[in-house]
């Protein structure tokens, strides 16, 4: 067999010289296995070169989007990533482009927006009873934020229209949806006080549709009033950017009174001329796409969605994937609260079968791939839960000096785990005792046993809720479980680990007075696991180990952690791999090892290797 060098010369003298580019597209979340393919490279060699990268991965994990261009570059590939989403509607249109284009007109979507006094509730309810679709009059239950309205055609008045009216929460979640790429309407309905004018939130709406690039239409509301001036309100629209169409400008007006229910159907009229002009279209054979209006999580019916259909048509037993989850449709609710069976395009339609929470402004996407939705909605979390991560800043004791010093830190928060009931007693009225009038420690969790998942969760929400507080853990003779300790190296949680009682005491002193001075530092660079006893004469037991994380030296100290509770502390006495001495055995090896003063082992127990370093003092000012 090649050594390694060798190895991955030969995979370089065997890659194709480029000569020119060819565009590759990836999706997002993408394995090793999936890039050599596109590229046409076997597996292992994507392997070896990520390796020579210093990235250790095998062909079933997610190539990251930087490496996978610059090794595409080299076999004569432009690799670029794209959404799942579009991937698929790519893909659609590639099988049978005629087939996907848009050609059906649609009904268009309008959100009412306006200052908070000017009348858009009333407006809402008035077209909703006066128009609301056939079967839906008197005493309607709104089950979601949106409905259908049955308007006549202006050209022809016996022909009746649909137009969806979206009830949104406000202008932020507007613009909300907008900046996540959201665009779920088709037409803004501004509505003014015709005695009121042009208030601090008319032009908040303004801006927002603007940025949006949504047209307007306004309709100037309360005419019915003694004081109402609507010629002062165009005026005043008109200093804003929207000028009245009948003064030369492109902003239809429509005055009407909510209260009297005068000039509705000019309104809606008005509305569909607009939508003419738009010329709105979608497709309903189409795989369903949509967008999340709002969410929530309900207690009968689990996960459930309120969806706008925009293209294609939602059917139930559809799988889908929808922003960092993936499901498969369980019911669809209309907006009267009536299970339907499959719901067309510009529909909103309350969907169950999610197995999460989406955000409001996710999109809404019918895969016929179930296995890959599942993976992107697998690396989709997995990447927002590191970004959450990376803003997360969890304060531990190595923070607190400087937090102190600029009067962020009131209060420090303290979870407490020991080995035996005596000893978090005397700890925690220890610490209890240290509290200044500056700074105050607080038990805010306690109790005997190892370090769980459970502590690392509750120090975490502690420092999400705390502002004036920092949260640390401080394990006396224990120590955290494999996924409790992975979960605090993740998001940062500061983690303790002590066995003399004043070393506690001393280390909280320090970080109180604003410094922390101490010289010495424990660094935990290996684990070792028993898994057979050999006794040797003269010399005792011999621990049979594998060497399960980092890895053992000789030179090192040692624990000896059984049930995740220390039972003795000591040196390394020797260190074999079969019959020869070694210094180091790293992750993965089996070796022998003897623990000085130590002869009472157990299968199963685990063996903590670790060394003091020395660490420059820091001094705060």
């Amino acid at each position: 067999m090649l050594p390694r060098r060798q190895q991955a010369a030969a995979v370089a003298s065997a890659r194709p010289a480029p000569v020119e580019l060819k565009a590759v597209r990836l999706v997002e979340g993408s394995t090793v296995r999936e890039f050599a393919e596109k590229i046409e490279a076997k597996p292992r060699d994507i392997v070896t070169m990520l390796m020579q990268r210093g990235v250790m991965a095998t062909i079933n994990q997610t190539i990251s989007p930087d490496v996978a261009t610059e090794i595409g570059r080299e076999y004569g590939y432009d690799v670029s990533f794209g959404d799942f989403e579009d991937m698929i509607v790519e893909s659609e249109f590639e099988i049978t482009p005629e087939a996907m284009e848009d050609n059906d007109p649609r009904a268009p979507v309008v959100t009412v927006m306006g200052h908070v006094d000017h009348g858009k509730t009333s407006l809402l309810d008035v077209i909703r009873e006066a128009r609301v679709a056939e079967g839906e009059a008197g005493g309607i239950t709104q089950h979601i934020g949106a409905y259908s309205v049955e308007v006549p055609d202006p050209d022809d008045r016996s022909i009746m229209r649909r137009v969806v009216f979206l009830d949104t929460p406000g202008h932020e979640a507007f613009t909300m949806m907008r900046a996540r790429g959201a665009k779920v309407t088709d037409i803004v309905v501004l509505v003014v006080a015709a005695d009121d004018g042009v208030m601090p939130q008319t032009v908040e709406a303004i801006e927002h549709a603007k940025a949006a690039d949504v047209p307007i239409v306004v309709a100037i509301n309360k005419i019915d009033k003694p004081d109402a001036n609507p010629e002062r309100v165009k005026k005043e629209l008109a200093d804003r950017g929207l000028l009245w169409d009948s003064w030369g400008g492109q902003t239809t007006m429509v005055e009407v009174s909510a209260k009297k229910k005068q000039n509705i159907d000019g309104l809606l009229e008005m509305i569909l001329l607009t939508a003419d002009i738009l010329d709105l279209k979608a497709n309903p054979t189409r795989m369903a796409t949509g967008t999340v209006l709002e969410a929530k999580l309900d207690r009968g019916r689990g996960a459930v969605a309120t969806v706008l259909v925009q293209n294609g048509t939602l059917h139930v037993g559809e799988p889908f994937i929808v922003g960092n989850f993936s499901g498969r449709v369980r019911a669809l609710m209309n907006e009267r609260g009536e299970r339907v069976q499959d719901v067309g395009p510009a529909t909103p339609v309350e969907v169950l079968g999610l197995e999460g929470v989406p955000a409001a402004g996710d999109q809404f996407q019918v895969v016929d791939d179930v296995s890959k939705a599942q993976q992107i909605s697998q690396f989709r979390q997995s990447k927002a839960r590191a970004t959450s991560l990376a803003r997360t800043a969890a304060r531990g004791l190595d923070q607190l000096a400087a937090q102190l010093e600029s009067g962020e830190v009131k209060e420090l928060l303290v979870i407490l785990k020991a080995d035996v009931q005596g000893s978090y007693e005397v700890l925690k009225d220890t610490l209890v005792k240290l509290s200044t009038e500056k700074v105050k420690v607080r038990i805010i969790r306690s109790g005997v046993g190892a370090i769980t998942e459970s502590d690392v969760l509750h120090a975490i929400v502690s420092n999400a809720t705390a502002s004036s507080a920092a949260t640390v853990i401080i394990g006396f003779n224990v120590r955290p479980e494999s996924r409790a300790e992975e979960i605090a190296k993740q998001e940062g949680v500061d983690i303790r680990l002590h066995s003399i009682i004043y070393k506690v005491e001393e280390e909280i002193r320090m970080a109180m007075l604003g410094l922390l001075d101490a010289t010495l530092k424990e660094v935990v660079i290996g684990k070792a696991e028993v898994r057979d006893i050999i006794r040797v004469p003269k010399i005792g037991q011999v621990a049979g180990c594998m060497v399960i994380n980092g890895s053992v030296k000789r030179s090192a100290q040692a624990r000896i952690i059984r049930d995740n509770v220390v039972i003795f502390e000591t040196h390394i006495g020797s260190l074999r791999r079969f019959k020869d001495d070694v210094s180091e055995v790293q992750q993965g090896f089996e070796c022998g090892i003897t623990i000085e003063r130590f002869n009472d082992f157990k299968i199963g127990d685990v063996i903590e290797a670790y060394v003091i370093e020395k660490v420059a003092p820091s001094k705060l000012e």
